[in-house]
């Protein structure tokens, strides 16, 4: 698995992969990536399914894998959201792509699920384009410039 940008594909874009069931929040979430990571490409995938026949297809023709993963909790339940993050982080390549949790819930039992299934980190999803912005600010300055991700043997 590489996390470099570099690829076979043509582009030589980083991958965020965005699993999210709702497409308002999915074109939110786009225009937020655009202005705040215009060197990124964001693949959407509606359910777990096809982000995992994704992730699937990557290793399988040689692409770069995602470079992170933003993964709604409630696709469209709570439990599709862990199935999936338990699924990435306990296959071998998988895992190892860093996997933020998204949500409207605040609960502290989806909260603590999450870690406990070894997501990465759990966001409470904003209420505006401009807080996304904002909140895409630091996400970037964290996950862009300010951590080493570990890269395979």
């Amino acid at each position: 698995m590489n996390y470099s940008t570099q690829s076979r594909r043509p582009a030589a874009k980083a991958i965020i992969l965005v699993i999210e069931d709702n497409a308002d929040q999915w074109f939110i979430i786009r225009w937020a990536l655009e202005q705040r990571f215009p060197e990124v490409e964001a693949i959407w995938f509606k359910n777990s399914a096809q982000a995992l026949m994704y992730l699937d297809s990557c290793q399988l023709n040689e692409q770069a894998f995602p470079r992170l993963i933003l993964l709604d909790l409630y696709i469209p339940n709570r439990e599709s959201g862990w199935r999936f993050l338990e699924t990435i982080k306990l296959h071998h390549l998988y895992r190892e792509i860093p996997t933020v949790m998204l949500s409207w819930s605040a609960d502290r039992e989806d909260i603590r699920e999450s870690y406990m299934l070894r997501s990465n980190s759990y966001l409470v999803k904003p209420d505006s384009y401009e807080k996304w912005l904002e909140c895409f600010t630091v996400f970037r300055d964290y996950w862009w410039d300010a951590v080493t991700l570990p890269l395979p043997a």
